[in-house]
């Protein structure tokens, strides 16, 4: 029943959206001939008022006059208080039938006007009924309270009325708007979503194909070198070549896979995601490329989040990658400082002096970048740049988790520490003959906002 009324609600709004002078003048027909009808309506043993026409005629006034309520709803409603006034005044009693045009009138300033307006020409016109009908002849069989208590309800019905298609036509318009706003931002939050998962894609594409490439170009360089002067030597090297290529397949073939995997939960499960737990093999792969990595480790470990644990794995792995490349170092090293709150991180080489300005700004890549973001995106800063005694360095801090694996870290991010020198390596390792020297790498602003 509900539905079928709503339908048709709808129907008749539809309609008077096309055709609204047309619904005007059926409105007015009706309202003229219910005013018509309670004209000729009177107590019972009253006799009727001797002007006749003059209902009909005043009436007929007030209905036309709200043929133009959409234009000027005050002065339409003006113009019916003014003739109903009259018509009790006359001695016409006071019924819902001629209060008719009265209340349409209401009603639709109601609709239209603010609470202020329709307030003080709601009240100005239901206290000029009330009194009508007090001193009218009409009525003189009802008492006081009933002469005041019937113009005030009825007429504070289509206020009420009025004031609530008001709040709805409000509230649909705030839903069509908020509708069309959703349907214009929605391309522009697509094409937002993709471009981060694109960055997010490209800095993890970029954190295993470059490590694994660059170590095995530094291997096949060094393969090259030795291969007449130490042949035992180079063959080893041409092996670790091998599990470095492997381990760039399965690491490629890890990240397709995420990429690929469905929400389905049957579907297989990938492998872990690497942490600082791997740092033992890095610091091997680096000594197949002639750099001796030593790890020092102050304060006890910490339970990292995933999330951290990747993000500080990968900054290392990329700094230890950089040196391998571009820095003319045969030793690194990496300093773990855990703290109350963040665990400091810090990779740092011997190498020449530090490059001029031109020289870095000409060698500007994604390495640096890529670790600042992922720094940022956990909470952490990042700073990288050249040691004023020669080499290269990066420190950043992260922060910790306070308690068990997967507790959320509310913390905000630490000032990175100042370098300082390895005690006792972790992992030391024989190195190789060096690289090819290159200036050290270079640091660049970071474009925050994406997530591992």
């Amino acid at each position: 029943m509900s539905a079928s009324l709503e339908r048709y609600t709808d129907r008749v709004e539809h309609y008077a959206d096309r055709h609204p002078r047309a619904l005007d003048v059926i409105v007015v027909l009706a309202l003229m001939g219910c005013a018509t009808f309670g004209s000729a309506l009177t107590l019972p043993g009253a006799e009727p008022p001797d002007q006749d026409k003059a209902a009909v005629i005043l009436m007929g006034v007030s209905c036309l006059a709200l043929l133009r309520h959409r234009e000027h709803p005050r002065t339409s409603l003006a113009v019916t208080a003014v003739c109903t006034v009259i018509a009790v005044g006359l001695g016409y009693l006071l019924t819902p039938l001629l209060l008719a045009p009265i209340m349409a009138a209401l009603y639709w300033l109601a609709t239209v006007s603010d609470r202020k307006t329709t307030r003080t020409w709601g009240v100005t016109a239901t206290v000029a009924l009330m009194l009508a009908a007090t001193f009218s002849d009409s009525m003189d069989g009802l008492s006081l309270v009933l002469r005041v208590i019937g113009p005030f309800f009825w007429l504070l019905l289509p206020l009420a009325a009025g004031r609530m298609t008001q709040l709805r036509r409000a509230y649909l318009q705030s839903v069509q708007a908020r509708a069309e706003h959703a349907e214009r931002t929605r391309e522009e939050e697509a094409r937002l979503r993709v471009t981060e998962e694109r960055m997010r894609i490209a800095r993890e594409l970029h954190d295993v194909v470059a490590h694994h490439l660059a170590l095995a170009n530094a291997q096949a360089g060094t393969a090259a070198h030795l291969a007449l002067a130490d042949p035992p030597q180079t063959k080893k090297i041409l092996t670790d070549l091998t599990g470095t290529t492997s381990s760039a397949l399965r690491e490629l073939k890890a990240t397709l896979g995420l990429l690929r995997q469905s929400d389905d939960p049957a579907s297989p499960s990938l492998e872990p995601a690497p942490g600082l737990d791997c740092l033992p093999d890095l610091v091997t792969a680096c000594a197949t490329a002639g750099v001796t990595v030593t790890v020092t480790t102050e304060g006890a470990p910490r339970p990292l989040s995933p999330g951290v644990d990747l993000t500080a794995y990968r900054i290392v792995q990329e700094a230890l990658t950089n040196v391998t490349k571009h820095a003319a170092a045969e030793t690194a090293h990496v300093r773990l400082a855990y703290a109350d709150s963040r665990l400091e991180i810090t990779v740092s080489n011997d190498g020449p002096a530090a490059p001029s300005a031109a020289a870095v700004e000409q060698r500007k890549g994604f390495g640096v970048m890529g670790m600042r973001e992922r720094a940022h995106s956990v909470g952490g800063e990042l700073c990288a740049g050249p040691r004023p005694e020669g080499g290269f360095e990066v420190t950043t801090a992260l922060p910790l988790q306070p308690s068990a694996p997967g507790a959320a870290e509310t913390s905000g991010p630490a000032a990175p520490a100042a370098p300082a020198h390895p005690v006792d390596p972790a992992h030391p390792v024989d190195p190789a003959h060096p690289v090819n020297p290159v200036d050290p790498v270079h640091s660049v602003d970071p474009v925050e906002g994406d997530k591992p």
